[in-house]
């Protein structure tokens, strides 16, 4: 049975843990691993992990599995309230959705559109106009994803893994 549920500082290891798995599962083989150990070290590690949860312009949800009191961690996502890319919109108040990540292993079982939904539901309740997100320009897989709720592109930008620079795409959806 999936939860979802908000993260706390006891959930940083596990959250930390499988953001790096996550990101390595999609994204290893694209970089040179002094680059990837620096991106991995500033997005990742315990200490950045554990700075996000207690910001409060980041809302973390968790996807867990199982009774609540072992619940081992399949998914989450993380929003971020303004959003960076704000100024790239019209949009009123548009929050960023930073990462939507599943267990590699668990990819396709439903984790990540009970996450979006959750998401979506989360930026109208606190009356946003838009969800806004980046995703890498051949991760073709996310993008139909994001597609099928109804994102579009709205702007090409770079997105910096440490000394290395990839081609993504900002996308948008008007709430």
């Amino acid at each position: 049975m999936m939860i979802l549920r908000p993260a706390s500082l006891e959930d940083v290891p596990a959250l930390a843990k499988l953001g790096n798995e996550s990101f390595c599962a999609a994204f290893e083989h694209l970089y040179d691993p002094k680059d990837l150990n620096t991106f991995l070290e500033q997005a990742y590690s315990e200490k950045s992990v554990r700075a996000e949860v207690e910001a409060p312009e980041y809302i973390h949800r968790l996807a867990c599995d199982g009774a609540e009191g072992d619940a081992a961690l399949i998914g989450y996502c993380k929003m971020q309230q303004p959003s960076p890319y704000a100024s790239d919109s019209n949009a009123a108040n548009p929050i960023a959705l930073g990462q939507l990540y599943t267990d590699p292993a668990r990819t396709g079982q439903g984790i990540g559109a009970a996450l979006m939904d959750w998401a979506l539901a989360e930026a109208r309740e606190r009356g946003c106009g838009a969800i806004q997100l980046s995703v890498w320009s051949e991760n073709y897989g996310a993008q139909k994803f994001y597609q099928r709720y109804g994102f579009g592109k709205i702007k090409d930008i770079e997105f910096w893994v440490g000394n290395h620079c990839d081609h993504e795409l900002l996308y948008e959806l008007r709430l």
